[in-house]
C-alpha cells in the first residue's frame, strides 16, 4: 500500500509540473470544432477494503465558441477485497457551457443525461457537471472534470435518489480540431 501511495504521488506532482511548465497556447476552442477527450480518476479509501477506476472516453462538438454538444461513454469499476468486484458503464450525451475569460484556462458547466447498465441492470441517469480544460498547445489540453450522477429507474424516482449517486472526479488529455480559427499574420 505504501509503494501506491508513493506512485500516485508522484503521478500527481507530475501533473502539476506539467501544468506549470507548459507554454501557454492561444488556442480556445471556435465554434465548429471537434473535441475528443480520454480520462480516468481512482479512488481508494483509506482504512477500506474497497477502491473504484474510472475511464471516461468523450467526443463533443462546439455548436459556438461557448455551447458544446457531445456524448460521453464511461466506465466505473469497483474493486471489493473478500467480495465480488461490481461495474457500471454510462452512455451520457451532454451539453456544457465553455467560459472564455482567457484563451489558456476554458472552465466549464453543464449537464448530461442517459443511462447506466451493468450485467444485471440498466437504469436512467443525469447530473451536472464542471471542469476546466488548461490548454498545453494549440489543440491539446489537460481536462479536470467533475460530475454528480443520480441514478433512476422512472423520473418519479429521481428526486428521492439525489443524494445516493456517485461522484465522479477524472484527468485527461483531449484534443481539438476543425474549427475557422482567424489566422494572425
Amino acid at each position: 500500500m505504501r509503494t501506491m501511495n508513493r506512485y500516485f504521488s508522484a503521478a500527481f506532482f507530475a501533473l502539476i509540473a506539467l501544468v506549470l511548465i507548459a507554454t501557454p497556447a492561444q488556442s480556445a476552442p471556435v465554434g465548429g470544432d471537434n473535441e475528443v477527450e480520454a480520462a480516468a480518476g481512482f479512488n481508494h479509501a483509506q482504512g477500506s477494503d474497497s477502491g473504484a477506476f474510472n475511464v471516461d472516453l468523450q467526443f463533443g462538438r462546439y455548436l459556438t465558441p461557448g455551447w458544446e454538444l457531445g456524448i460521453r461513454q464511461a466506465l466505473n469499476y469497483n474493486f471489493i477485497d473478500h467480495g465480488s468486484d461490481t461495474w457500471v458503464a454510462t452512455t451520457t450525451p451532454f451539453l456544457v457551457y465553455n467560459f472564455h475569460f482567457n484563451d489558456y484556462v476554458i472552465p466549464f458547466l453543464g449537464l448530461n443525461a442517459g443511462i447506466a447498465y451493468n450485467d444485471r441492470d440498466i437504469v436512467g441517469t443525469f447530473g451536472p457537471n464542471a471542469g476546466v480544460k488548461i490548454f498545453l498547445s494549440d489543440q491539446t489540453y489537460l481536462g479536470l472534470r467533475y460530475r454528480y450522477e443520480w441514478y433512476f429507474n422512472s423520473l418519479n424516482q429521481a428526486d428521492n435518489n439525489a443524494d445516493h449517486g456517485n461522484h465522479v472526479a477524472t484527468i485527461g488529455i483531449g484534443f481539438v480540431w476543425g474549427g475557422a480559427r482567424k489566422t494572425t499574420n
